[in-house]
């Protein structure tokens, strides 16, 4: 794939909008290395499809979902499902996303996946209006709440700073594994919303996380045990302004991308790149992606990372 190819203006809400530059930083023009090997690259940026085709591109340059889910496991899929809105507004995960990595673990073997998030807004509402419930059945998954603290278990973080002691759903500690698919969006409090907050829901008391730091328990929540071994950054429609709600149409963007990795931290700073490309947020004012990467969850240095990066 030639570099200037990728870096050809996209097409964004039906105007023409060029990728700018972040002081040399560019996550799509910076000098990274693709993946040249058999080896699976370290994270895979997709741009220009939809949702479910992007994804099919990306597990196969990751090696495939077999890399991830083995025959008999009980899986999570966990997408953003926060709030009651549809998929043109870009509160939530877009649910031909979640459908499509449904899908995989199914033809991986899974012996059963399951989809929740503890949402913002009336669950019913939420799961019904998102889209995200029927995609997810349609798929084959089990669909289940995540609205009554009885779902949750007391675990510890012995790593954390400011978070020590947290209750996590169930559904994730008995999951053999578990896959975040959280969507790229502004948020009032955090600044952005991508993997590492997308933890938040699988937790039972979030005021906690306000009341202490939200940026450093955050990161502090991400030290679970239990960590995703997946992460799937939906960039396909972006909420850029009015986070992490969004009132109307005019907040959200169309850039169409997706990013993918087992580092929490490296996909986050992609897509925190991607996103600066779309309205200023300078990487210094996520602040949880330093915290992440001083508790050694993973690296922002992503230019020292094996990238594959693909136009569709």
């Amino acid at each position: 794939m030639d570099r200037r190819d990728f870096l050809k203006t996209l097409a964004v809400t039906g105007a023409a909008f060029t990728l700018k530059m972040n002081g040399g930083m560019d996550i799509l023009a910076q000098t990274m290395k693709d993946a040249q090997t058999g080896t699976p690259a370290d994270l895979i940026a997709v741009m220009g499809g939809e949702p479910d085709a992007m994804f099919r591109r990306a597990i196969a340059e990751a090696g495939g979902m077999g890399r991830f889910v083995k025959s008999g496991f009980k899986v999570v899929v966990k997408p953003n499902i926060g709030w009651d809105k549809t998929p043109e507004l870009s509160g939530n995960t877009n649910p031909k996303l979640v459908a499509e990595v449904v899908r995989h673990c199914i033809s991986a073997g899974a012996k059963e996946v399951v989809v929740f998030d503890h949402t913002c807004d009336d669950w019913i509402k939420c799961y019904k209006n998102s889209g995200i419930e029927a995609a997810a059945k349609e798929a084959g998954a089990k669909v289940i709440p995540g609205n009554e603290e009885s779902y949750y278990r007391s675990v510890s973080l012995p790593q954390g700073k400011k978070l020590k002691e947290i209750k996590v759903h169930k559904a994730i500690l008995d999951s053999d594994v578990w896959i975040n698919v959280p969507v790229l969006k502004h948020h009032g409090g955090a600044n952005l919303t991508i993997s590492m907050k997308n933890l938040m829901g699988i937790v039972w008391d979030r005021r906690i996380f306000h009341i202490r730091d939200l940026q450093q328990c955050i990161a502090d929540m991400c030290t679970l045990s239990k960590k995703p071994i997946l992460n799937v950054v939906d960039a396909y429609r972006v909420l850029k302004t009015n986070g992490p709600r969004g009132k109307s149409a005019a907040d959200v963007v169309n850039p169409k991308g997706l990013f993918l990795s087992q580092d929490i931290v490296a996909v986050d700073t992609a897509a925190a790149k991607f996103f600066n490309q779309l309205r200023d947020m300078p990487l210094e004012n996520v602040k949880h992606l330093a915290n992440g990467q001083n508790l050694k969850l993973g690296t922002m240095d992503i230019d020292r990372l094996t990238i594959k990066r693909i136009k569709m």
